[in-house]
């Protein structure tokens, strides 16, 4: 494998390059965004090697997509188009249902490989990638058996050396389960940041109060809503049902307080600290 093609240099897609350059630094590779202000800024940062254009995909054996969820579901059909048989394509987005319905019936269907890679932080753009960002962090894979063998044994070997985990999941039940663990933690934190801001018209005294507990929860409130909202409208169906149980447990909360009923306060949030056995190990 010696051309890699990133469309979309960000913080996946720059944090691939970068791991992919540590691991063989005579792969060359090719940045393909809309934004020249990016490719100009992965260039500098020598995350890439060279400019492309989605014309010069042909040449490619492996493109990478880490773009939105919306321009993946847009795009993958004309990038099965442009290459060559022998080309891998994977993508990186938090939704799989509605990319991989799109190309199901695609005459290059085997050149596809659907993956969600679980690491990134709020940051975006090229300057926030990161190296071994994906250490230790799990790669979802939805559809393996749709992906011709020779080119899912080329994304596996490339999975494991950047020290990734693997699950295998159906797209339904990945975008149900990722509606839980991620598109429910980023709109409670968008929807907190929303509501201290609103209260707190005076920005210095939120400046001046938050302590680490609210910076951490409100964290996620600084991602890119160019990035998320098409996300919550892929997973909309799923996302509406965490949403209902997440309103029923903080309406709960509420009557318990109104009530003076901290006792079952209390019990609520000891049976949720089992939340500590579940996730320990994780960063």
């Amino acid at each position: 494998m010696k051309n890699i093609y990133i469309i979309g240099v960000g913080l996946i897609g720059g944090s691939i390059a970068k791991d992919v350059k540590k691991l063989n630094p005579d792969i060359l590779i090719y940045g393909v965004d809309k934004n020249e202000a990016h490719l100009d800024e992965a260039l500098s940062l020598n995350l890439i090697d060279e400019k492309a254009i989605f014309e010069d995909l042909y040449k490619a054996d492996l493109v990478i997509l880490s773009i939105p969820v919306d321009a993946t579901e847009s795009l993958l059909p004309e990038i099965l188009n442009k290459v060559s048989d022998n080309t891998l394509v994977i993508d990186s987005g938090s939704t799989k249902v509605n990319i991989c319905k799109v190309v199901e019936n695609h005459p290059k269907r085997r050149n596809f490989l659907a993956t969600h890679p679980i690491a990134g932080t709020e940051f975006s753009g090229p300057s926030a990638a990161i190296e071994g960002l994906f250490v230790n962090k799990t790669n979802i894979i939805c559809e393996i058996e749709k992906t011709a063998f020779k080119l899912q044994e080329r994304a596996l070997t490339i999975f494991k050396i950047m020290g990734m985990n693997l699950r295998y999941m159906n797209p339904e039940a990945h975008d149900k389960h990722i509606a839980y663990v991620s598109h429910l933690s980023h709109i409670s934190a968008f929807m907190l940041g929303k509501t201290v801001i609103e209260k707190e018209k005076n920005e210095r005294d939120i400046f001046d109060l938050a302590g680490s507990g609210f910076a951490s929860t409100v964290r996620l409130a600084k991602s890119s809503p160019h990035m998320w909202t098409p996300i919550f409208k892929q997973n909309k169906t799923n996302v509406i049902e965490t949403l209902d149980e997440y309103i029923n447990n903080l309406t709960k909360f509420k009557e318990f307080m109104e009530a003076d009923n901290f006792d079952d306060i209390f019990n609520e949030m000891e049976n949720t600290n089992h939340i500590k056995d579940i996730l320990n190990g994780i960063a």
